[in-house]
């Protein structure tokens, strides 16, 4: 079986970007990114990438994949078709103050990187409790408890009133 190209322009394209290295230039990892409850899962696309060729770094708020795609024929080899993207394949993703990148995991798996970024319990909503305040209006008096029983300051039992004169 011969493998022969056709198509004369495409070959020509090839050659001119092989000669200014296009085909080895940095491209973006393409990905898709989602929230799912309580984390957000980012999922990339690294097909024909082996495991130990891939990078996930976290600094800060960035998280960096990098992506290392390396040709399958060797110097030897006589290549009569070469449109396989290869080289460094780089995506940064910014992190929010409300994601947790402490807990940030990676999985990969038949050409498949998945990113699980939980979000940090901080920004999760919660419940605020209410406390009772003074109707409008009224002054806001705190209590004082002395004996078992509950006075307010200005009154008869408080240690103000034996500095007061009495009537």
């Amino acid at each position: 079986m011969t493998l022969m190209g056709f198509d004369a322009f495409r070959d020509v394209d090839r050659a001119v970007e092989q000669a200014m290295g296009a085909n080895r230039r940095t491209r973006a990892v393409p990905l898709e990114a989602f929230r799912r409850g309580d984390q957000y899962i980012v999922v990339a696309d690294v097909p024909g990438v082996d495991g130990k060729d891939i990078d996930v770094r976290v600094e800060r708020n960035i998280v960096t994949i990098t992506v290392q795609r390396r040709a399958e024929f060797t110097a030897e080899d006589v290549v009569l078709i070469d449109e396989r993207p290869r080289g460094e394949f780089v995506r940064r993703l910014f992190l929010s103050e409300s994601l947790d990148s402490s807990r940030l995991t990676a999985d990969f798996g038949d050409g498949v990187l998945t990113l699980r970024v939980p979000v940090d319990e901080s920004s999760k909503p919660r419940q605020v409790g209410i406390t009772s305040s003074p109707s409008r209006g009224e002054e806001h008096r705190p209590v004082t408890v002395q004996s078992g029983s509950a006075e307010s300051p200005d009154s008869a039992g408080s240690p103000d009133a034996a500095h007061q004169p009495s009537r």
